[in-house]
């Protein structure tokens, strides 16, 4: 495998580095400096991590580890204040930051020729495989290349649209932190009838492939699109997007929305699908990331805990995992939030420090953001909330669960208008997210508070009639149900409530939700009493 970037070639094989085709004498101290922060260009590398494979079994100083970055500055034409190729993250270590593809191995070259791929095959972030993605080339961050859309009709600028709308895809998914992308200029080399997904998982070293077709049928437009897991060619997700002609932004948007969402819950899904089949001996950090996950969204103290030690172990494989920290962030929230722990105080100052690790790993990160924003909920800090949350979806502003724990803040302080926006924004972007009984939930609470009492019982039971719904959710409808009048109905919603948390009070419910609106506070708190909370 070779290296990219500007104009520099770095063959770890041949042990060379190159600046248009001139080779560059370097010390292999450096050399090796260079290659291990190339390789882990996905994450920070800590200068300990760094020490040990530059001088394994040694003792460093911080100084010789200076002095060698500095001279692999100076080898590639960065310094220490422009930082355009290695990036110092102060006090912990360094970033690989420059732009990079990589050049498939012999085996690739030689299929993508033999299938008529000219002009070399360029990479993503993951190394060739050839045959399919299997075994330990499925370790490490999930990969992806974005295909062109096979036309199938005539019609005029289909051929033009069917490079467009990919291209506005592989935009969209480089701001999922978790998902390598391969670049357009690779993927886009394979413009084939039907795509043949172990040449194209040889020649990208992908785990995943988005292909599709886009066609004129009849007065409509119709993007069919497919997402295949190159380990077994199994088809994940698939989905197809029909509209007039002459709406080419309304099909543009309906196309990023539906995949950004498909791909935040089935390419986490399947990995820890895939990292169960092949036992715990196997499991990296980014597989036990994903095992995480699936536990993450049940809101139990027993899946709770299991996620926490799968994050717990994906920080102890790799410390500079800001995702990782995120989850653990997102744990503590929820002992917190649900007064799991013993100490709630002490789960609420563990989802900021999390957080804020997080933020010092990767503080461009959608998820790290929103953690933080979370972990201001629990301090009643709703200002500071806000102003996290609105940097996940300014970061990703196709981020569903951004939305919806930015409705959440706005419910708080009482923002009607700016509530029903993003509650909106997230159902459209993610309508089957594993949070959606929370932004069912909020509605109903911000209808509560403007006296939309018959409303807020419909959101408050379809609320908690949703899978994963927990038992402050069940309060929620025994509130919206006995300010609507209903009384029998939310005697049953406090069965319901009872049954999940048999010691769930009135107190719970305003903890957890800590409206700034002291009468709609009174008026929930006297329905749920009214009920025997």
């Amino acid at each position: 495998m070779v290296w990219h970037f500007g104009t520099f070639r770095l063959d770890p094989e041949m042990h060379e580095l190159t600046r248009d085709g001139v080779a560059i004498r370097v010390e292999p101290q450096v050399f090796a400096v260079i290659l291990h922060l190339v390789r882990h260009r996905d994450r920070m590398v800590g200068k300990d991590e760094l020490a040990a494979a530059v001088w394994p079994g040694g003792i460093v100083s911080d100084a010789s580890i200076a002095s060698r970055v500095r001279s692999a500055r100076v080898a590639l034409g960065d310094d220490g204040d422009r930082q355009g190729v290695i990036r110092t993250v102060h006090g912990l270590g360094f970033r690989f930051v420059a732009t990079v593809t990589e050049s498939g191995g012999t085996a690739a070259f030689a299929a993508a020729a033999s299938a008529g791929v000219t002009g070399g095959v360029t990479a993503g972030v993951t190394g060739g495989v050839t045959g399919g993605v299997t075994g330990a080339a499925r370790l490490g961050r999930p990969s992806i290349a974005v295909l062109p859309l096979r036309v199938l009709g005539a019609e005029d600028g289909l051929d033009i649209l069917s490079e467009a709308i990919p291209h506005e895809i592989i935009t969209a998914l480089s701001r999922l932190r978790w998902l390598a992308v391969t670049a357009r200029g690779s993927s886009f080399r394979f413009r084939h009838a039907e795509p043949d997904f172990d040449l194209v998982a040889a020649s990208l070293g992908v785990r995943y492939v988005l292909s599709g077709v886009i066609e004129g049928a009849g007065k409509r437009l119709a993007v069919t699109l497919e997402l295949t897991d190159c380990g077994n060619a199994e088809v994940v997700w698939a989905d197809r997007i029909t509209t007039a002609p002459d709406a080419l932004e309304e099909l543009r948007h309906a196309v990023i929305v539906r995949i950004v969402a498909a791909l935040e819950l089935h390419i986490p899904e399947n990995e820890a699908r895939i990292a169960l089949s092949r036992g715990s001996q196997d499991f990296d950090a980014w597989a036990n990331y994903h095992l995480g996950l699936r536990h993450l969204y049940r809101f139990t103290a027993a899946d709770n805990a299991v996620a926490r030690s799968h994050f717990l172990r994906a920080t102890a494989l790799d410390p500079a995992f800001a995702r990782a920290e995120a989850g653990l962030s997102f744990t503590a929230f929820i002992d917190a939030f649900l007064r799991i722990a013993p100490d709630v105080g002490a789960a609420s100052l563990a989802a900021r420090r999390h957080a804020e690790r997080g933020l010092e790993l990767d503080p461009l990160d959608p998820f790290v953001n929103f953690v933080m924003g979370r972990a201001h909920w629990l301090v009643d800090d709703a200002i500071g909330a806000r102003h996290w949350l609105s940097r996940a979806t300014a970061i990703n502003p196709n981020y569903a669960q951004g939305y919806y724990a930015s409705a959440f803040t706005s419910m708080l302080i009482g923002d009607g208008g700016a509530c029903a926006g993003e509650v909106e924004a997230a159902l459209a972007l993610s309508p089957v997210d594993p949070l959606l009984y929370g932004m069912y939930g909020v509605r109903a609470q911000m209808l509560m508070q403007q006296r939309d009492y018959d409303a807020a019982a419909r959101w408050g039971e379809k609320a908690a009639l949703t899978p994963g719904a927990h038992h402050l959710i069940a309060l929620i409808a025994v509130a919206a149900c006995g300010l609507a009048g209903e009384e029998e109905q939310a005697a049953r919603w406090a069965v319901a409530a009872r049954a999940k948390r048999p010691d769930v009070t009135e107190a719970d419910y305003m903890t957890a939700f800590p409206i700034h609106d002291h009468g709609a506070r009174a008026r929930i708190g006297e329905a749920l009493r009214r009920q025997g909370f």
